[in-house]
């Protein structure tokens, strides 16, 4: 059958050439098996290689398939649960130390950016964006939580007056800035990870879908895919909401779920520019929110809407436009060129959902929305947790997940319920 090809999007239609890599054949040992070629299963490879793991990387489709290569691409600080959440989920040491190894997610995605010369169009800033006078004050807890319990320090509020100067619309009253996190190209930013990873002797192989595991009686796992086996002492599940049957005990604990993006014809720069005058990436405050940023050869790239009843028959092109030009009716003469869309998963709680299905095999998944520097330090703990140094990993272990209510037949019916909530709410 083959691998899928990458879906018709802004990022594939830009991205940097690269190589095909081959389909397993046959049988391979090595000390770890990585399964999943998003930004945590790169990561998490190169990492483990730097430590001097012999590494073999499986990935059923192309390297970035999946959301590292199709996502809104806003690297931000934090876990989409919040601090107040994690607080009461682990306690204010658990939450603090959740809270730093984020912060130190921004920081190894630059350095690898620049260690391995990753071309993937890095632009520092990024808006948080308040729709309504709730939110205001939302925004000025959250300024103070950060700055007073945790000592951040990049972020500043901007009132109207000088948002209107940043952002060409009037939708938002006002909004914070920091200056730690940003937007880049996430398929070139994945594609450079696998790179790196390879530089350092990480064997990757696409169209190889992991077919399960089983112990192999020696303290080891077999990990079989269609052309072969990979037994290894230990195995690091990446995959998310595509793993499906091969770990279906990960399941019950995410969602998957749709969400969409457009990217316009290129405006020119003076255009762009007046759009997003900081070229900072852009979010809303609402739950079911608008995102967007400028993009290298200056177009608008909007994500506006998510799915969660697993229709098909919902038009999300014509829908994001028309959330784009709520925002910016003055590009109603532009014409969208690349409309895409892509699953991520969501967890209950919208906590990060890591941990181990048996001593040796480690999984990370459930990033709900958070994923751009938070899989790459994903990655790196696994390594830790690999190496022996499992502390940070076992405070990400410990936040508590439920099943999503309702079994097979009806989580979804109850989510989408609960959203329809959520949404009244935005409106209101």
């Amino acid at each position: 059958m083959g691998p899928l090809p990458y879906v018709r999007s802004y990022y594939a239609a830009s991205a940097h050439p690269g190589p095909t890599r081959p389909r397993l054949e046959g049988a391979l040992e090595c000390d770890v098996c990585v399964v999943g070629g998003g930004i945590a299963g790169c990561s998490a490879a190169l990492h483990l290689a730097e430590r001097g793991f012999k590494v073999v990387l499986l990935e059923q489709h192309r390297i970035g398939w999946g959301a590292s290569g199709r996502s809104g691409a806003q690297a931000i600080f934090g876990v989409a649960a919040g601090q107040t959440k994690l607080t009461r989920l682990i306690g204010a040491d658990g939450a603090r130390a959740v809270w730093d190894v984020s912060v130190e997610g921004l920081t190894l995605m630059r350095e690898l950016i620049g260690r391995f010369s990753i071309d993937c169009d890095w632009v520092a800033g990024y808006l948080l964006a308040a729709v309504k006078e709730r939110h205001l004050r939302e925004l000025e807890d959250e300024l103070a939580e950060l700055r007073e319990h945790y000592g951040y320090s990049s972020m500043r509020y901007v009132p109207r007056e000088e948002l209107r100067s940043l952002l060409a619309t009037e939708r938002y009253p006002g909004a914070l800035h920091d200056t730690n996190s940003g937007h880049l190209h996430p398929l070139n930013y994945t594609l450079g990870l696998a790179a790196a990873g390879e530089s350092l002797g990480v064997r990757i192989f696409e169209d190889s879908r992991a077919r399960g595991f089983l112990a192999d009686g020696s303290g080891g796992v077999r990990v079989p895919a269609p052309g072969g086996e990979v037994r290894a002492r230990h195995l690091v599940l990446c995959g998310n909401v595509y793993l499906g049957d091969t770990a279906p005990q990960l399941a019950s604990k995410i969602m998957a779920v749709a969400t969409y993006i457009v990217a316009t014809d290129p405006l020119g720069e003076a255009r762009a520019r007046g759009l997003i005058a900081n070229n900072a990436a852009v979010s809303d405050m609402n739950w079911v929110l608008d995102y967007f940023r400028r993009s290298a050869d200056h177009r608008l790239l909007f994500g506006g809407r998510v799915n969660y009843s697993g229709l098909r028959s919902f038009d999300a092109p014509a829908a994001t436009r028309a959330r784009m030009l709520a925002v910016f009716p003055q590009l109603r003469d532009v014409r969208v060129e690349y409309a895409w869309g892509g699953e991520v998963d969501i967890t209950l709680n919208r906590a990060p959902h890591f941990g181990r299905l048996a001593p040796n095999v480690y999984f990370l998944q459930g990033f709900s929305g958070h994923g751009i520097a938070l899989t790459g330090i994903a990655g790196k703990l696994i390594a830790e947790a690999v190496s022996g140094t499992a502390g940070r990993f076992d405070v990400f272990a410990r936040i508590p997940h439920r099943n999503f209510p309702g079994g097979a037949a009806l989580r979804r019916p109850a989510l989408v319920l609960a959203m329809l909530y959520y949404r009244l709410r935005d409106l209101l």
